[in-house]
């Protein structure tokens, strides 16, 4: 049979492994300055730009898109080569795809410190970065699928499986969670309000973890693994149970990030149980992997790149166990809200994602250059010095989280709360917010010690640019197909129907009725529409990113009703584009704070939160004083909300800033009242009034007693 003679190309894999470096340490470090500023909230230095609401979305996005999302790219492009037998599709489509997305992610981390941000979380970037991603993403796609075309293997290998799955339901969950009309080249608010935006997004984001996080890399699982381990992959049965279930079972999930809020409570059972049934493919996955290593176990002793694998195998099975129990409401309602999901997440992220990567890259890099590891016994400390990071990260946050859920909820035998301020709680976990920035730093500090090992792992070998290889042509069909999935194989095209098909159910079923049956979101007559400085305080509250620390969702707990209030009812946010419920509360929940302080209250909370709050962790915000409230926008932004149906009139509009003003008038002169000097058109003003606003729509329905009082 003759053979077929053709290049791998291993320069675009370097480049997507140099970019996986540099932005991975990039990320990792606005991650410790993060963390840092939730024991030392001057860590912003005093910059708005800078603080922990508007770099903490900067931090999310280096790690899942610019560090994870140029590793997935560089394991894709080189394994995608070897199992098709074919050079990638398009050289310029590699080059387009690389530096695309490199502009996507500096966009990005202009954009976002700017305040530029929609607050849709994992999803920040406004509106013209969301096309830029879009059209990177259709090259990545032609790329890969032009490829698969053009391949001399006539089956694709289950890597392959994975990598079609997560581009099909990545360009779903992307262009439905980023539907927004646009008012100005960087401002625009999403089509769908209250509740419907809370579950499109928590649709998103649970699935972005799902089929960004997850599939890419259990397809690398199934193609690094066995070649590390110079093993086959223990059953391809369960290979094919594995990713079937798992595409199929993980889109229905996101809704348990919702449990006990305003969402339908159909929806949350849905998320409920399908969370639960998606431990058995979960676990399937990560079951095949360690079962590869049979028999090869004595490598994992002195092989680094395997020690690497085996901890991320075990980091994806523990993360996805903890996740299917965070599901369970009992679990759920101590532990949401708390750093138990934060803890949760960097099991995900620094055990699976991070350690798997670095095998990835120290397997990969000697191989391209031709040569060999520069010191094993350097991967080795990185390998203890990274792992000692995730359990100093780790364990302090989920004793945290035992904290603060217990806290929050105690009562003392009279029957009132036993922590009635917040602060309380906080100020007893700063010392596990210490630890927790110490773990963050020994784990950026292995990856320092990987850049350096690899660096001159690079200098004394020479990139293959070019790989030379040989494959026969792609063999005719044949009549002997071992089975169905066999024939399936043969079939992409085929194939990437049948799995959009398998993803496109769970969201259909959660989402149209939710959108489309009015009794899903009651209405609340007395429910109005913000007005032009609240709307405009509004925006502010989204710029600075106040939704990364407070929550504005009031759960049916007697806890939470004795501190915050009345419960929140899904009727309140029929007009909130975006919504803003949140899902870490490091401050208190604000959805009942509206006129429970006076303005004078909130003008020194935001000047410097300890006047207010001795020992606060909030970051000052003496700009909102001195920065003039930008109006330029101001009709084109009613203008729009008329348009997603707030019930704004043509004279509401038209009045718009004399109403604006005269409300400002109002509040400062209540501020000078109380010897505060601030200019009502000042964007403090517009802050207030915004907080000023929030849950007074309805009144606390009367308690029993209170009835029988009236009564009588």
């Amino acid at each position: 049979m003759q053979l077929e003679q053709f290049n791998y190309d291993n320069k675009i894999v370097r480049n997507f492994g140099i970019a996986t470096i540099i932005w991975g340490i990039v990320g990792m470090s606005i991650g410790l300055l993060v963390a840092t500023q939730l024991v030392w909230p001057a860590m912003n230095f005093g910059i708005q730009f800078s603080t922990f609401g508007r770099i903490r979305p900067v931090h999310t996005n280096a790690i899942i898109f610019a560090f994870v999302g140029n590793a997935i790219f560089m394991g894709v492009y080189y394994s995608l080569q070897r199992v098709l037998r074919a050079r990638m599709f398009s050289d310029m489509l590699s080059k387009i795809h690389f530096w695309g997305w490199q502009l996507v992610i500096v966009a990005s981390a202009i954009t976002l410190p700017l305040g530029l941000t929609t607050s849709h979380e994992y999803a920040e970037m406004e509106w013209p970065i969301d096309l830029g991603i879009t059209l990177i993403w259709v090259v990545f796609g032609i790329n890969m699928f032009g490829t698969i075309i053009k391949r001399r293997e006539r089956h694709m290998y289950v890597a392959v499986w994975f990598y079609i799955a997560t581009f099909v339901t990545v360009a779903v969950l992307h262009i439905v969670n980023s539907v927004q009309l646009p008012v100005s080249g960087w401002k625009s608010y999403y089509v769908y309000s209250g509740v419907q935006d809370a579950l499109v997004q928590w649709w998103y984001g649970h699935n972005a973890v799902a089929f960004f996080l997850t599939t890419p890399f259990l397809g690398m699982m199934y193609y690094f693994l066995p070649k590390m381990a110079n093993r086959p992959v223990y059953s391809y049965k369960l290979s094919i149970l594995h990713f079937w279930s798992l595409i199929f079972i993980y889109i229905w999930a996101g809704p348990h990030h919702l449990l006990y809020t305003a969402l339908p409570g159909w929806v949350q059972s849905l998320g409920v149980a399908f969370s639960i049934m998606l431990i058995a493919p979960s676990w399937g996955g990560m079951i095949n992997g360690l079962l590869t290593l049979r028999g090869a176990w004595d490598k994992v002793r002195t092989e680094p790149v395997l020690k690497f694998m085996v901890v991320a195998l075990t980091c994806y099975g523990m993360a996805t166990f903890e996740g299917s129990m965070l599901s369970l409401k009992q679990v759920n309602a101590i532990a949401h809200f708390t750093d138990w999901i934060v803890a949760h997440v960097h099991v995900g992220a620094l055990g699976w994602n991070g350690f798997m990567t670095f095998a990835i890259l120290y397997w990969l890099i000697p191989r391209i250059y031709r040569t060999e590891l520069y010191s094993k016994k350097m991967a080795s400390a990185h390998f203890w010095i990274g792992t000692l990071g995730i359990l100093f990260y780790a364990i302090p946050m989920y004793w945290a989280a035992v904290v603060q859920g217990l806290m929050w909820k105690e009562f003392t035998p009279e029957g009132v709360l036993k922590y009635p301020n917040f602060l309380a709680t906080t100020l007893e976990i700063i010392p596990m917010h210490m630890m927790r920035a110490v773990g963050g730093a020994l784990y950026l500090s292995g990856a320092i010690l990987m850049t350096y090992n690899l660096v001159k792992t690079m200098r004394q070998g020479k990139l293959l640019a070019n790989e030379p290889a040989q494959a026969p042509a792609l063999l005719p069909v044949t009549t002997n197909e071992q089975s169905t999935h066999r024939r399936l194989e043969r079939k992409p095209i085929m194939f990437m129907v049948l799995a959009l098909i398998a993803i496109l159910i769970g969201g259909i079923v959660e989402m149209i009725p939710t959108f489309t049956i009015s009794s899903n979101i009651p209405t609340i007559a007395s429910v109005k529409p913000y007005t032009a400085l609240e709307l405009q305080g509004r925006d502010l509250y989204i710029r600075e990113g106040c939704v990364n620390c407070h929550t504005q969702s009031i759960r049916p707990f007697r806890s939470e009703t004795a501190r915050y209030g009345e419960y929140s009812k899904a009727g309140e946010y029929v007009y909130d584009h975006p919504f803003l419920w949140g899902s870490k509360r490091t401050g208190p929940d604000l959805h009942r704070i509206g006129g429970k302080y006076p303005n004078k209250w909130h003008f020194d909370h935001l000047l410097d939160p300890t006047i207010t709050s001795p020992g606060s962790i909030m970051p000052t915000y003496p700009w909102l004083i001195d920065q003039e409230l930008d109006n330029s926008l101001l009709t084109a932004k009613l203008e729009a909300m008329k348009t997603l149906g707030v019930p704004y009139t043509d004279k509401d509009i038209a009045q718009a800033q004399a109403s604006l003003d005269k409300q400002a008038q109002e509040i400062a002169a209540d501020l000078k009242k109380n010897q505060v000097h601030v200019l009502p058109n000042r964007e403090i003003i517009a802050m207030i009034a915004y907080l000023q606003r929030l849950g007074t729509d309805i009144k606390a329905e009367p308690k029993a007693k209170e009835i029988v009082d009236e009564l009588n």
